[in-house]
């Protein structure tokens, strides 16, 4: 399959993928708050946080507005969402996949075994 443009789906998991990104969703989680205040508890400098946070608003996971000089940030789940769809719809159709392999198997196991059966019973008597 030819690589594609990234999508939404792909923004939002690639946001996920960070622990950091992780850290900044749970802390806004709580309510919004300032760049400022979110970078505070991370060993990282300012211009770093800024750059876990420019990823989360590309995955539509954080809103920013402006008030004065401050930068407010808040959590918006509904990307959350989105994405636990569509691992539903992958679990949903690997399972349906995995239980006709499943099926397949066990029907060429008990046809094995059925022959066996036959071929070290001997001539019929």
């Amino acid at each position: 399959m030819p690589p594609s443009a990234a999508t939404p789906l792909d923004d939002t998991l690639l946001a996920l993928a960070d622990p950091t990104r992780r850290a900044i969703l749970a802390r806004l989680a709580l309510g919004e708050a300032r760049v400022t205040d979110v970078a505070a508890p991370f060993d990282l400098s300012l211009n770093a946080i800024s750059k876990h946070i420019r990823m989360l608003e590309r995955g539509r996971l954080v809103r920013r507005r402006r008030m004065g000089r401050e930068h407010i940030l808040s959590f918006d789940p509904a990307p959350l969402a989105e994405a636990e769809l569509w691992m539903a719809r992958q679990t949903q159709a690997w399972s349906a996949r995995l239980a006709a392999l499943d099926a397949l198997l066990t029907a060429e196991d008990d046809s094995g075994h059925r022959q066996q059966s036959t071929d070290t019973e001997g001539p019929p008597r």
